[in-house]
């Protein structure tokens, strides 16, 4: 594990733990975390933590062409009254995600400082957000890095209500041409939308 100073490079990601942890240190500034992204590392730490950079193997992904769209989750997709929108409302999405209750989380792992480091992104054009509306309400979203080269790496998601965030999660890959999402480590929620695992060195490819 590396110790990296402000202007230090990242070390191979071959070096990460078996756990996934690759460095420690550094900043949040919008040139090291596109460099990131870029060799298939991301932050992610407690409010008490020093910044810390992961580059797990196996990584957990979706190709979007194998994504899993159940019966009843088809239904609710025609039958729905949201609406749907792209980069409308990132710092709220952002926000949101902050707040959720997470299964094993005591606290939020998106800081103030990490908000701050996104919405720099955002204004960039690198991170995008999708936001479900009932109305003139957010209920649900998702955030990420988009790389301009067909992957997107997805960051969190929120809900409000019950399939809100399947339902941002599904329209937007169905709406897009990215031929990778990156879902960073295993859930069993993306697990049930068709996501799997692959190698490192195969993900590291894709960014290519």
């Amino acid at each position: 594990m590396k110790y990296l100073s402000k202007n230090t490079a990242f070390p191979n990601v071959e070096e990460a733990s078996p756990e996934g942890l690759l460095a420690i240190g550094a900043n949040l500034s919008a040139s090291r975390l596109i460099e990131a992204y870029r060799k298939g590392i991301f932050p992610w730490f407690g409010p008490e933590d020093p910044i810390l950079w992961w580059s797990p193997d196996p990584r957990f992904v979706l190709f979007p062409e194998r994504l899993k769209v159940s019966k009843s989750m088809r239904q609710v997709l025609r039958n729905t009254d949201y609406t749907i929108t792209i980069n409308k409302a990132f710092e709220a999405v952002i926000a949101e995600c902050s707040k959720m209750k997470r299964i094993g989380q005591d606290s939020t792992w998106i800081t103030d400082s990490m908000q701050e480091a996104y919405i720099e992104l955002h204004a960039m054009g690198y991170a995008k957000s999708v936001e479900v509306w009932r109305e003139n309400s957010l209920v649900a979203g998702l955030y990420g890095i988009d790389l301009n080269n067909g992957v997107f790496c997805g960051e969190s998601m929120f809900t409000k209500e019950s399939n809100a965030s399947k339902v941002a999660f599904i329209t937007f890959i169905q709406n897009t041409n990215y031929k990778l999402i990156d879902c960073q480590v295993y859930t069993d929620h993306l697990k049930s939308l068709g996501a799997e695992e692959i190698s490192r060195a195969l993900f590291l490819q894709y960014l290519e």
